[in-house]
Formats: C-alpha cells, structure tokens, sequence
C-alpha cells in the first residue's frame, strides 16, 4: 500500500509502499483483547499476601468455655472473626501470567497497525532532525504534522534526542519499533512512525 511520507514541517515529500502483510490486515478484535489482557495480566506482580489463622501470632487456647457464658462460641484469638486474627479467603502470592501462540501476537500486533493506517491515525516522518534534545522543536513538530491527541512516537532504534525532546510532554511516549506492543498502540490516539522505523518493524512482525 502506498503511504505519504511527511518531513518535520509536515509537508509530504515522498510515498513509500508499505507491506500490505503489515499494515493492510484485518483487524481481529478476539486476538487484539487477548493480547491486551494478556500484556496487563503479565504486568501484575502477584505479591499480595495475607495471613491465615495458623500464620499470626498468638495463642491457640479457647478463649472461654462453651457453654453457659452468653457470649459467641469463640475459639482461639487467632480467629478470623477477632480483630488481629487471621484473614479468611485472603490474596496469597500466585503467577498471573498468560500465554499466548507467537502467531497470534504477531496477527495483533499487524490488525492494530493496520487499523491505525486505515482510520489514519498513522503518520510516518521521513526523519527527526534534532540537533540536540528541546521539548520546544518536538512540539513544534508534532503541531505542523497535526497532531492534537495522545501520540506513540515510533523510531528504528532508541534514540536519546527524541527520548528526551518528548520526556516532559502530556499523553506522549517514545519507543523503539522492536517493542512496539499492542496495549502501547490502543493508549495512545496517534502513532508516528519514522521511515526507518516502519522498515523494521516490517522486518519483525512480517515474518511468520
């Protein structure tokens, strides 16, 4: 598929031919939430721990006898029921993590990519040309292509300028195309892509 290239003053200057197996795919909505809940349940530590009632401290004595008090029929402090004991049904430490085919993340990764080139909330830059790192220049940049919502900036490799030009501004992140993530994609409204970037991540997500 051709697509317009555009430079930091938003003029297009060229059209380069996209993969049709990146960014033209349908966009399968089941394997795009399963990948997203995937990528968050993956995120979660799962370190919550409370303490039953053979875990706190305290005696196991009964606290009074059974019967002909007036009072509940009460076992050790350690109860669930007592303040201080312990918790009954609590969180204990457990592995959230899912998996998921190779195959299906790669169809997710292309239907989003896809999706953002059909609805045109792709945009992909010839080039940053920073010559040292200013949130003043990014900003400007991001104004003449347009762009007034959340933005991915998308570069071939980690770059430190643009990493530093974008750091300070709101409902904006960069990251390399390597790790170029579902749940990244559908946070933010607009993807900007550098030629280079958009080369390698056909590179990665085309193959397979």
């Amino acid at each position: 598929m051709q697509f317009p290239v555009h430079n930091t003053l938003g003029e297009i200057v060229d059209y380069i031919e996209m993969s049709d197996a990146v960014f033209d795919v349908p966009f399968n909505r089941a394997v795009v939430h399963q990948a997203m809940v995937r990528q968050l349940a993956n995120r979660r530590l799962g370190t919550a721990d409370s303490k039953t009632r053979g875990e706190v401290r305290g005696s196991t004595k009964k606290l009074y006898r059974q019967k002909h008090t007036g009072w509940a029929r009460r076992g050790g402090r350690r109860s669930p029921l007592l303040k201080g004991g312990g918790v009954a049904f609590g969180p204990h430490p457990r592995d959230y993590r899912q998996d998921m085919p190779k195959k299906m993340r790669r169809l997710a990764i292309r239907g989003v990519l896809s999706a953002k080139a059909r609805d045109e909330d792709l945009i992909v830059i010839d080039r940053f040309e920073l010559n040292s790192p200013k949130t003043k220049e990014m900003v400007q940049i991001l104004n003449t292509l347009g762009i007034d919502s959340s933005t991915l900036i998308v570069t071939p490799e980690p770059n430190i300028k643009v990493i530093k030009s974008a750091g300070n501004l709101p409902k904006t992140k960069t990251l390399p195309a390597p790790l170029l993530n579902v749940l990244d994609m559908l946070s933010y409204k607009f993807l900007v892509m550098t030629v280079a970037a958009v080369r390698r991540a056909e590179q990665i997500w085309g193959a397979g």
